[in-house]
């Protein structure tokens, strides 16, 4: 079973930066896509970013060019850069990972979840 540990959630003003960070550790034969979803009260959980093994990034319409995701596969490592944040940002954000676990199974699996809040 793999857990992951996600990081850098917190309280920031519209226009203001935070990094989140989630490491997975475990049984982990190889790191397939990675990426952060966020659900906002009364919402559906929602795709933010993803990245693939290969390190190529997709974004959704509403935070694209103010969002960087990127990954560090030495240290099955997932980071989503937040930049110019807007209260409309304002949710909890899930880190999830797709992979090979040592038995060589493909599995998900999900981060407990980073409150970020955007307001003045």
């Amino acid at each position: 079973q793999v857990q992951l540990v996600e990081s850098g959630g917190g309280l920031v003003q519209p226009g203001g930066s935070l990094r989140l960070s989630c490491a997975a550790s475990g049984s982990i034969f190889s790191m397939n896509a990675m990426g952060w979803y966020r659900q906002a009260p009364g919402k559906q959980r929602e795709l933010v970013a993803s990245i693939t093994g290969g390190g190529r990034g997709n974004y959704a319409d509403s935070v694209k060019g103010r969002f960087t995701i990127s990954r560090d596969s030495a240290k099955n490592t997932v980071y989503l850069q937040m930049n110019s944040l807007k209260p409309e940002d304002t949710a909890v954000y899930y880190c999830k990972v797709d992979y090979v676990d040592g038995r060589w199974r493909g599995a998900v699996s999900w981060g407990q979840g980073t409150q970020v809040t955007v307001s003045s």
